[in-house]
């Protein structure tokens, strides 16, 4: 479900619940002193922004650095890498935007043939993201590669593959 249907979702439960629920968790009213301010207002607003997923996807770029602590020289490798994620992170975002406004699919096989392209589109996303990373990933020592794969949210079950939309680097796309 997309992140703003959730969040919509969300705030239609927490409208309901404050318009309904004075009257169900009421208590007699303590006298109030002539100087009581009245309770602000609620504003509902887009709960996540692009301005809020571009903060997201700097943050973790400047984690993503913090916790390999890279060297002077694995710095200058680091440049392409960026541009490779948020190139990646960008595009993720407008196929969203597309899937929400295109008509949706007419039976499950229109459903599987979205599916099998939408996976299409993020393994050709992901082999541009290793080749940009080779570079940059050979120059790290051991402990420095340990420490990526928990933070990109690659799960190490030792099992079957783990499907690329579960990547943070996609979850624009996921919603």
């Amino acid at each position: 479900m997309p992140r703003l249907v959730t969040h919509l979702i969300s705030a239609t439960v927490l409208g309901a619940t404050l318009a309904s629920g004075p009257a169900a968790f009421a208590q007699p009213a303590a006298p109030q002193t002539p100087a009581a301010a009245p309770a602000p207002a609620i504003i509902v607003t887009e709960a996540y922004s692009e301005a809020d997923a571009r903060a997201v996807l700097n943050a973790r770029l400047a984690a993503l650095k913090a916790v390999i602590e890279l060297t002077p020289e694995q710095e200058k490798l680091w440049p392409p890498l960026e541009a490779a994620i948020r190139d990646i992170s960008k595009n993720a975002v407008a196929r969203r935007k597309q899937m929400e406004t295109a008509q949706p699919p007419k039976d499950f096989l229109g459903v599987l043939d979205q599916i099998g392209t939408a996976e299409e589109i993020r393994g050709r996303e992901l082999k541009r993201f290793v080749e940009a990373a080779r570079p940059f990933v050979a120059s790290l020592t051991e402990a420095q590669k340990r420490r990526i794969p928990p933070f990109l949210g690659l799960q190490d079950t030792g099992g079957a593959h783990q499907p690329a939309g579960t990547l943070w680097l996609f979850e624009e796309e996921a919603g």
